[in-house]
Parts: structure tokens; C-alpha cells; sequence
């Protein structure tokens, strides 16, 4: 083996230390830079993953963004299968509930989570819109459709809460929507009841809202929100004060009919919210 000069080892290992030198800086600089970024996007299956019908119409998209995350539950049992094709048929079974009985275009909810923590796309639409900045019209909060998005989450929750790796699901979704629409979660996520006259979600998943404020927060990094966003002047529920929703009942108490969904400032104002 030939020798190493001095020269050439002093120069070989000066090169090297240079080298690493460069990818710590590297190192250094990509750290915070990932940091900076947002939550990644959960897995989402998609209209046609989950084998979808076709909409009667193409969903109205809105050069807007929502300012509330309406968190929902579909008031269907807590037991059965969990696996990917469970979650798929619970979003077949709503948009056919959806359109078959109530006549709608599609599925009313821009999103499902189901108990096995699958995420789906509901209204066509949704995912693409998310991406773009924009708002899909639902139909899923009465006389808020226009600024809301709503999140299904399949179960009843009125005395228990949904399954560890549902609610991981549901924070991983709400993070990355926060992030995608810079909004402040302490103040866009809130519960179907806070709008319109039902128990929806749950007095159970109601009460765990704070903490999925919280937890979609730490997720955020503490990045201040653009979009901070007082709460517009919603209207009351009919006989009810603004903010009282304790002892309403599910609206007829069935799967899938978990409160109001669609209400007259919505027909004025988008006659094709349906």
C-alpha cells in the first residue's frame, strides 16, 4: 500500500471536516425550516377510493375560507367493524341517507372520521378545495353552511368518548385544516350544538372540546393564526338563547339525523346548498 504524505492526510481531513461542518449548517438550517411548516395532511381516502356515487350536481365552491370547524357525530352505534372497508361503507350508507332520503345533491359533511381513525372526503369537492384555499358549500349546520365546515364522527357520543385512534384521527384532520385556512382553533373548532338546536356531538365529545383546542394547538407549534376571527352574529335557535343548548335532543333520533343541517339563510342565500 503506498504511503500518505503528510500533506495529502492534513488536506484529506481537513476536506472531511469541512464536509461535516457543511451538513451540520445544513442540518442546522433544514431544522427550523421543517419546524416552520405545517402539520402534514393526514391520509384522506378519497371520493373514489371509498367508491362514492356521483353527485347530482358539482358542489358549489366558495372564494372564501370557513371560519369554524363544526365537529359533529353520526349518532349511529359504537360497535361493529373498525377496518378500512367499515369506514368505507359508513361513508357510502350516509350519502346514500343523504341524497336518497333527504333528497340532497351528495353528502352533506366535507369530511368523515371514522372510529377506526380513517379520514374520507365527503362532499365532492372538499379535498381539492382545502387544498386551493377555498370553501365547499355543505350541508351540515342550518343557516351556517356558508362559513362552517363540518366533520362527521362516527359514533354517539352522549356518555362515552370515541376510541383513542378516532380521536387521533380527528386531531391530525382539524390541525391540518387550522393550518390550511390559518385559523385559530381556540376559536374555529366547535361543536354542531354551539350553532343550531341539538345535543350534537355528544354531551361527552362536547366536553372534550377544550382539549382538542388544546391538542390541535401544540400541533400548530404555537404559530399565531392570521385569522383570529371574532364570532359572527349568528342567529339563535328558535325559543333558545344564544349559547343555552344543554337538554336539546337528537332530531329524531336516528342515524345519520343529528341535528339541523340546512335552514332558510341557506336556501336564500345558495339555493343549491342542497
Amino acid at each position: 500500500m503506498p504511503a500518505i504524505s503528510r500533506r495529502a492526510f492534513l488536506s484529506s481531513a481537513y476536506l472531511s471536516v469541512a464536509l461535516l461542518s457543511a451538513q451540520a449548517g445544513i442540518t442546522s438550517l433544514a431544522g427550523p425550516a421543517l419546524a416552520a411548516r405545517g402539520p402534514r395532511r393526514p391520509r384522506v381516502y378519497t371520493r373514489s377510493e371509498w367508491r362514492a356515487d356521483p353527485p347530482a350536481s358539482k358542489a358549489e365552491v366558495l372564494d372564501r375560507v370557513p371560519d369554524r370547524l363544526v365537529v359533529h357525530h353520526t349518532a349511529t352505534a359504537n360497535t361493529g367493524a373498525a377496518d378500512l372497508e367499515a369506514a368505507f361503507r359508513l361513508s357510502r350508507a350516509i350519502q346514500r341517507y343523504h341524497m336518497r332520503r333527504n333528497g340532497w345533491e351528495d353528502i352533506g359533511e366535507q369530511f368523515t372520521v371514522s372510529r377506526g381513525g380513517y379520514v374520507m372526503e365527503g362532499r365532492n369537492r372538499s379535498l381539492p378545495a382545502v387544498e386551493a384555499g377555498r370553501h365547499v358549500l355543505g350541508a351540515q349546520a342550518a343557516d351556517h353552511n356558508d362559513h362552517t365546515l363540518g366533520v362527521e364522527t362516527e359514533g354517539t357520543y352522549t356518555s362515552c368518548l370515541p376510541p383513542a385512534r378516532q380521536l387521533a384521527a380527528l386531531t391530525s384532520l382539524l390541525a391540518w385544516l387550522c393550518d390550511a385556512y390559518e385559523l385559530d382553533p381556540r376559536v374555529a373548532i366547535v361543536g354542531h350544538r354551539d350553532l343550531n338546536r341539538t345535543a350534537c356531538p355528544g354531551d361527552r365529545l362536547y366536553a372534550y372540546l377544550p382539549q382538542l383546542r388544546a391538542d390541535v394547538a401544540r400541533r400548530l407549534g404555537g404559530r399565531e393564526p392570521r385569522r383570529l376571527g371574532a364570532a359572527p352574529p349568528w342567529p339563535a335557535p328558535p325559543g333558545v338563547s344564544p349559547g343555552v343548548r344543554e337538554g336539546a335532543a337528537l332530531v329524531g333520533d336516528l342515524p345519520f339525523e343529528h341535528g339541523p343541517a340546512v335552514g332558510p339563510h341557506d336556501l336564500t342565500r345558495h339555493p343549491r346548498v342542497l
